[in-house]
């Protein structure tokens, strides 16, 4: 029996050429068109037998869901189909709550969650990751992952092994490999300082790396020697090193911040206001989980952050509201994942083999889940992972563009900012300290430089 569902190409020809006049109006090419049609007909196919004008913003949500979920779809084939859905709804259908619609928000689940991401590549073993890195990669880099894997393993089980963060990890790989092949091929246990030392140098004399980066590259490389190697490199260890430049962090004013907050909206404003309200760090605020927020001591609970260590951070009244209405969101996503037969989340390994329905349980999702599923690259388990921080940082930047800010402006700025308004605000430094979870107070002293009255109160002379 052939489909009786409804698909765009066997809606009425005025519909088919609107469509084709829209697409040619968002600039979208004639050699794309028939791409687009096909990705709207998936839409229609999922809204069979309503009417495209009389859906409401839920159905339309719905039915991105469902679109969500296919794994078949790639990310840049579900972005195209996004732009297909907005297009149809909003330009030929002209549905109103088309315009309600978060597309922003479905834009911003276009990028997953991948197995080397820092919130999710702990959970492969050394050496299943740098399989990864080598099944992806080509060209030089990864001819040397292949060639010395069993070595790059054994680093990255030493950094493991020493609770070091995963951006630690990628760094100190990533040197180790361009030390590698900087000495054509030659394993680091057939070399030595000398090689080192010129390595180092070519960094600052061909590459023109900064002094943190020098630094950084050296740092790995004792590391490999000393760690792995078990071959310190000597004298070298105390490697005349360049002088980092001493940066004072960009703040934006309260008036800055919020001018620039207005220009945001939907979940990014959430996470940005929650980003300056809190002092958490990107990533902190993208994997906190339902369980995280609490209402009754007004706090939030950011669990292993940098360093692996848990703190509390205080949770803006302005915005238990907004946070109440997203668990609401999240509790009815996850019961639909549920029913669909999917519903789980990464937890850390330790508590999935004690609890092994953790992953299935509400506490564990996670407060701003993507709008697609992902497989994991290991098991094949389809999951639920946490939006991806790109789509964060990049509303975050045309903001601060659109806003007419002049400063360099990210999402690590509102956490410069929070320090800084606290200490404006008289509130003791020490507290500060533990707000942003800085192991040392002197980490914490930069923000006293970037203070309206550093120190004492000081008056230009051309003032007076």
């Amino acid at each position: 029996m052939p489909d009786q569902r409804p698909r765009l190409q066997r809606l009425s020809k005025q519909l088919r050429e609107m469509y084709i006049k829209c697409l040619a109006l968002e600039g979208i090419p004639e050699k794309q068109h028939s791409y687009y049609i096909m990705r709207a007909s998936q839409f229609c196919h999922v809204v069979a037998g309503r009417e495209l004008y009389s859906l409401q913003v839920l159905d339309i949500n719905e039915a991105m869901e469902t679109l969500g979920r296919d794994d078949k779809l790639a990310g840049w084939q579900f972005s195209q189909l996004i732009d297909a859905v907005r297009i149809l709804m909003t330009r030929c259908v002209s549905s109103k709550a088309s315009t309600k619609v978060d597309w922003e928000y479905w834009k911003g689940s276009v990028r997953s969650v991948s197995g080397d991401h820092a919130s999710t590549a702990r959970e492969h073993t050394p050496d299943e990751l740098i399989y990864m890195k080598i099944k992806r990669g080509t060209g030089t880099y990864a001819d040397i992952r292949n060639r010395h894997r069993d070595l790059i393993v054994r680093l990255v089980t030493e950094i493991r092994a020493r609770g070091y963060a995963y951006r630690t990890e990628e760094a100190y790989e990533q040197w180790v490999v361009r030390y590698i092949v900087f000495c054509k091929g030659i394993s680091p246990d057939k070399t030595g300082p000398d090689d080192v030392a010129s390595y180092l140098h070519d960094l600052v004399i061909s590459g023109n790396v900064s002094a943190s980066t020098q630094n950084q590259a050296l740092n790995a490389l004792i590391f490999l020697y000393k760690r792995v190697l078990n071959a310190p490199l000597g004298q070298l260890e105390d490697f005349a090193r360049s002088k980092r430049k001493k940066i004072i962090p960009v703040v934006m004013s309260r008036h800055e911040v919020k001018v620039l907050l207005a220009e945001l909206g939907g979940w990014q404003k959430e996470v940005a206001s929650l980003l300056y309200g809190t002092g958490m760090r990107v990533m902190e605020a993208l994997t906190l989980r339902v369980k995280d927020v609490d209402f009754e001591h007004g706090r939030i609970h950011v669990c292993q952050a940098k360093g692996k260590k848990d703190r509390f951070v205080p949770l803006p009244k302005s915005l238990s509201v907004s946070l109440e209405e997203q668990i609401c969101k999240v509790t009815a996503l996850h019961h639909q994942d549920l029913a669909d037969g999917y519903g789980e989340v990464l937890v850390p390994e330790a508590l999935s083999r004690k609890y092994p329905n953790a992953s299935k349980e509400l506490r564990w999702q996670f407060l701003y889940p993507s709008g697609r599923l992902s497989a994991d690259p290991r098991s094949g388990v389809i999951r639920r992972h946490h939006m991806h921080e790109s789509g964060l940082q990049r509303s975050v930047k045309k903001a601060a563009e659109k806003s007419g800010i002049r400063k360099r402006v990210g999402c690590h700025t509102f956490r410069h900012s929070f320090a800084t308004h606290l200490l404006e605000s008289n509130h003791d430094i020490r507290t500060v300290q533990e707000l942003l979870g800085h192991a040392d107070v002197s980490t914490t002293m930069i923000y006293t430089h970037v203070l309206n009255r550093p120190g004492i109160s000081v008056s230009s002379p051309l003032d007076l």
